[in-house]
């Protein structure tokens, strides 16, 4: 029997039982690939690799991360979770890396394909960078909080509001730069629709019933292209 047909393949050494599924998910999902299309790359059956995202149990052998973190354009220490507490940004640079400034389409798109990112505003010690989940909502940065915190301050305020992602397995990266006006959204039909349309509860927890958008917003963003 076949590896891709058979869930009981001999697990990888050092896997996270449902972490390593939770990975190739969310990593085919950034690269923008179907299931269908990651597993052409990985020259497996579409079947086998909905086995592995989906069941906490699968165990995927040595050889099945490897051909999955190479049609991931990753590595198999990233797919089961071994960069995890590593910071960003401690891989080596490419060979020959060229700066690219990003249209304001590509920021957009980047930008809506993330859901944590960084919100600076001057508070009374002076400036403050706070990391927050966000929604876009109609090409609008959307983030929940709630009252009294650092992100409700900025209400009222010139903001930056920062995503980016670096890969260190390809020495690429790029970043996208908001910079608007922090406004609450106090209609109650408009707050029942973001409610609705949020991909994700804060992960603080708690009641976060504060909805705030950066209006007026001008997007800037660069990316690391490797030739």
């Amino acid at each position: 029997m076949s590896e891709q047909s058979s869930p009981s393949a001999v697990p990888a050494e050092n896997t996270a039982r449902g972490d390593t599924g939770r990975r190739i998910a969310a990593r085919r999902t950034e690269l923008g690939l179907s299931r269908q299309a990651a597993a052409d790359r990985a020259g497996m059956v579409s079947g086998y690799l909905k086995y592995l995202e989906e069941q906490a149990t699968a165990t995927p052998s040595a050889g099945t991360l490897i051909r999955l973190a190479g049609a991931l354009e990753t590595t198999v220490k990233s797919l089961c979770g071994a960069n995890a507490d590593l910071p960003p940004g401690v891989g080596r640079a490419a060979s020959h890396p060229v700066l690219v400034v990003m249209s304001d389409d590509e920021c957009r798109q980047r930008l809506a394909s993330h859901g944590i990112g960084r919100l600076a505003h001057d508070d009374e010690d002076g400036p403050v960078v706070v990391p927050v989940n966000y929604t876009v909502v109609d090409g609008t940065v959307i983030l929940r909080t709630a009252p009294g915190t650092t992100p409700a301050a900025a209400v009222g305020k010139r903001v930056a509001f920062e995503v980016d992602r670096i890969d260190d397995a390809l020495s690429q990266g790029w970043s996208v730069l908001v910079r608007g006006r922090a406004e609450a959204v106090t209609d109650p039909v408009t707050v029942r629709r973001l409610a609705g349309l949020a991909h994700s509860e804060p992960w603080v927890g708690g009641r976060r019933e504060l909805w705030v958008r950066i209006g007026s917003a001008v997007l800037s963003g660069r990316r690391i292209k490797v030739r």
